[in-house]
């Protein structure tokens, strides 16, 4: 399973460093370096994600027999299952995030490149944690493919990059705040961007002043975009051991 996501990460990495060497160099550039963020993002989180759900299915049938045997109980193991991902999901974010930020040519300051690697760590914990959790509740791993694979769609559709959060309709903007891939990507773009004080080429704006006024991105706000990040991969953390506890799909 690690060696799966070692090669997928690095599979990121190359396609991420083909976009940005065909891009343009115009004013483009910032919406070409908030595509790259958007791709890894989706094609890394829904790959661990959908890698994850087939081993946790296989574990939870060992777990039915050693529970029976009075081994352990559900709690244990399940912020087991959740702590023995943390070691393992840094080291992808930490080859990913190394990588990538070099070859887009990420502003080099410390602030912003722990910003970068705290998001892009949460986001593929979160997106793990949501793998389990969709196996935790459903009977098996297919239908578990199949439940989770259509919130990746929800959340793609919301996530603030087809449709920026001001041109979304009033009465679905309350989607996009509930959505974990729009605050990863509010707080990957604002916490590179947010801050810059250049002037496009082709608008009269900062570059701050654009994010602020066509993307409704506030630098101010980093904070609580990370908080709230961070907050997504506890939940869903949680609601795992819940269901793991709470639900028994065993078959007599």
């Amino acid at each position: 399973f690690t060696g799966l996501l070692t090669i997928h990460t690095h599979h990121c990495n190359i396609l991420i460093f083909l976009y940005i060497l065909n891009c343009s160099k115009r004013t483009i550039d910032l919406f070409n370096a908030m595509g790259s963020m958007y791709a890894a993002v989706l094609f890394l989180g829904v790959q661990n994600s959908s890698s994850v759900q087939p081993v946790v299915a296989v574990e939870r049938t060992v777990f039915y027999r050693e529970r029976a045997a009075g081994m352990y109980s559900a709690l244990p193991y399940a912020f087991g299952q959740v702590a023995i991902e943390l070691p393992y999901v840094f080291m992808q974010s930490a080859v990913y995030g190394i990588i990538v930020y070099a070859m887009i040519g990420f502003e080099w300051t410390a602030a912003k490149f722990f910003w970068y690697l705290f998001f892009m760590y949460f986001t593929l914990l979160y997106f793990t944690f949501y793998g389990m959790m969709s196996v935790a509740f459903t009977p098996n791993h297919h239908i578990a493919a199949i439940v989770s694979s259509a919130f990746y769609a929800i959340w793609n559709l919301f996530s603030g990059f087809i449709v920026p959060r001001t041109r979304i309709p009033i009465w679905w903007r309350w989607y996009y705040w509930a959505c974990p891939v729009a605050w990863t990507l509010y707080g990957l773009v604002v916490s590179q961007f947010g801050d810059v004080q250049d002037r496009l080429e082709d608008n009269d704006q900062t570059v701050e002043e654009y994010l602020k006024s066509y993307l409704g991105f506030r630098h101010d706000f980093l904070g609580v975009v990370g908080v709230v990040v961070a907050g997504f991969a506890v939940l869903f953390g949680f609601i795992f051991a819940f269901s793991i506890k709470a639900f028994n799909f065993q078959r007599r």
